[in-house]
C-alpha cells in the first residue's frame, strides 16, 4: 500500500517528542493538516514512498496551550485510524479559524475600487458642468428612480426654481439643458447605490460563508462604515449649495462649501486605498500559502534589510503627500481658483502674486484673529499653494525614482516604481495645460482621474515593499 512517511512533534510533558510513521496516505491525506491546527502540533511531511504528492504540506506553529490528551488521541489516531472514524477529524476541521481569506475576496475587493475610481471621475465631471445642484432632495430609495414623464420633468424642474443656482448660474436655463445636468447628478448617486450593493451584499456573504478571517471582517466592516460616511457627507455637500441666502446675496455665487467637498473626495481617497491594498494583501497571502511566489525566503529576507525598510517608510510618506495635493486640487475646484491666473510658471508678472492678493482682509470676516481663512478661502492663495505642493511631490517622486533605481527591488516594485514616476510626469503635464487652456472639461477631468492612478501607483509600491507574512 502506498504511504508516506510522517514526522510528528508531540507537546509532552513540557518537552517536544519526536515520533514517526508510516500510514495510508488515503486515510490521512484529507484530514492531517487540519488536524495538526486542531491537536496543537506541528505535522511535516519528510519521505515520500511512492505516492505523488497532490497538495503542499506546510509546517504549523507548535501550539503553546496543546494538551497531552488531544495529542495521543490525534497519534493514536494516524497509528490506527479504525479507532477514530471520519465523523470524529471532520468535527475538528470545523472548529479550525481561518487565517487566509478566499482569493475571491482579492479580486472583489479590487473590482469595488476600481468602482469607486469611476465614481470618483464622474463626480469630478459633475463637478465640472455645475451639475451638483441640480437634484435638490436627498431620497437614498425613491430617488433612483429617474423621471421618465413630462409632469415628473415639470416636478423637478420647478423644485430647482426655487433655489439659488437657477437664479445666479443657470439663468434662464431650458427643461431640456436641465434635463442634462439632472442625468449627470442622478447617475452619480446612482452608481454611489450600485456600489453600496456591490460592497454590501457580497461582504456580508463572505463573512457569513467563513471565507474571511477575523481580522478581514473588522476591515471590511471598517471599510463599510466609510462607504456609508461617504454617502452622508455627499448629501451634507449638496445641501451647503442650497442655501436660500446665497439668493439674496449679489457677490456670493451659489456652491458647495470646499470644505465639504474635500472631505467628499478625502473619503472617497481612504475608501479606494483601503480596498486597494486589502485586495492586493490578501492576492499576495493566497499566493505565499499556496507555494505560488517565488523564493519566498529570499524575498522575505530582502524587505526585511535596512535599505528596503528605509525607502518603504519614505515611500509611505511620499503617498501621504500625493494625497495631500489631491485634497488640496479639490479645494482649487471648491473655489474655481483655477480660473485666476491663467499661466505657468508665472502668475501675472512675477512667481507669486502681489501679498494684497495673497493675504486679504476680506477673508477675516471683520475679525483680525480670522486671517488664516486666506489659507482656505482666498482662490489667489489656495492656486498658490497647490502649484506649491504640485511641485513639491513632482520633486520627491522624482528623488525617489532616482533612489529607488539604485536598490535591489523586487520585480513588481521597480514597475509599480516606474509607473509612479511616469504618473507623476504625466501629472504634472496635464495640470499645467488644464491651467493654461483655462480649465477645459476633458483637461481637468483627465488631470483628476490621473491623480487617483498617482496615488494607486504610490500605493501599489508601498505595498510591494512591505515584509511578508508568515503563515
Amino acid at each position: 500500500m502506498f504511504g508516506t512517511r510522517f514526522s510528528v512533534r508531540l507537546p509532552m510533558l513540557g518537552r517536544s517528542t519526536r515520533v514517526s510513521a508510516v500510514l495510508p496516505q488515503s486515510r490521512i491525506l484529507a484530514h492531517a493538516t487540519s488536524q495538526s491546527r486542531s491537536f496543537g502540533f506541528a505535522v511535516s511531511q519528510t519521505k515520500s514512498l511512492g505516492y505523488p504528492a497532490s497538495q503542499p504540506w506546510t509546517r504549523m506553529p507548535l501550539a503553546s496551550n496543546a494538551t497531552n490528551s488531544n495529542s495521543m488521541r490525534f497519534f493514536t489516531a494516524l497509528r490506527h485510524p479504525g479507532k477514530h472514524q471520519p465523523t470524529t477529524l471532520y468535527r475538528h476541521m470545523s472548529t479550525t479559524r481561518r487565517t487566509v481569506d478566499a482569493p475571491i475576496v482579492g479580486y472583489w475587493s479590487l473590482f469595488c475600487a476600481s468602482m469607486v475610481f469611476g465614481i470618483v471621475v464622474w463626480g469630478g465631471l459633475t463637478r465640472l458642468t455645475e451639475s451638483g445642484l441640480s437634484i435638490v432632495e436627498w431620497k437614498p430609495i425613491t430617488g433612483a428612480k429617474l423621471p421618465t414623464s413630462d409632469l415628473e420633468w415639470d416636478v423637478e424642474f420647478e423644485k430647482y426654481k426655487q433655489h439659488p443656482e437657477y437664479h445666479k448660474v443657470h439663468v434662464g436655463i431650458t427643461l431640456e439643458d436641465f434635463q442634462r445636468i439632472y442625468f449627470m447628478e442622478w447617475f452619480h448617486r446612482n452608481i454611489g447605490r450600485l456600489f453600496g450593493i456591490v460592497f454590501l451584499g457580497p461582504a456580508a456573504y463572505f463573512v457569513a460563508k467563513g471565507k474571511v478571517s477575523r481580522r478581514g471582517a473588522v476591515k471590511l466592516g471598517g471599510l463599510g462604515v466609510l462607504l456609508l460616511g461617504q454617502g452622508v457627507m455627499g448629501w451634507y455637500m449638496v445641501r451647503s449649495g442650497l442655501k436660500e441666502g446665497m439668493r439674496e446675496r449679489d457677490d456670493d455665487l451659489p456652491r458647495v462649501s470646499q470644505y465639504r467637498l474635500t472631505s467628499h473626495l478625502a473619503l472617497a481617497y481612504v475608501l479606494y486605498a483601503g480596498l486597494a491594498l486589502y485586495g492586493w494583501n490578501v492576492l499576495r497571502s493566497n499566493r505565499l500559502a499556496r507555494g505560488k511566489l517565488p523564493n519566498p525566503d529570499h524575498l522575505r529576507a530582502l524587505l526585511l534589510s535596512r535599505d528596503i525598510r528605509m525607502f518603504r517608510r519614505k515611500i509611505a510618506a511620499s503617498a501621504l503627500l500625493v494625497g495631500t495635493t489631491c485634497l488640496s486640487g479639490a479645494m482649487v475646484a471648491g473655489l474655481d481658483a483655477g480660473l485666476l491666473y491663467n499661466e505657468f510658471p508665472m502668475m501675472g508678472t512675477g512667481i507669486t502674486p502681489p501679498m494684497s492678493e495673497l493675504w486679504h482682509e476680506f477673508y477675516a470676516r471683520g475679525n483680525p484673529s480670522n486671517m488664516w481663512r486666506n489659507f482656505t478661502e482666498n482662490p489667489t492663495l489656495v492656486q498658490l499653494e497647490h502649484r506649491v505642493l504640485a511641485m513639491t511631490t513632482f520633486f520627491v517622486l522624482s528623488v525617489m525614482w532616482w533612489r529607488g533605481r539604485g536598490l535591489q527591488l523586487p520585480q513588481g516594485s521597480r514597475v509599480a516604481l516606474h509607473a509612479m514616476y511616469a504618473l507623476a510626469t504625466l501629472q504634472v503635464a496635464l495640470g499645467v495645460t488644464t491651467l493654461v487652456n483655462g480649465v477645459p472639461i476633458a483637461n481637468a477631468s483627465a488631470h483628476q482621474a490621473n491623480s487617483v492612478l498617482l496615488l494607486a501607483s504610490a500605493l501599489r509600491l508601498y505595498h510591494t515593499l512591505r515584509p511578508l507574512a508568515r503563515i
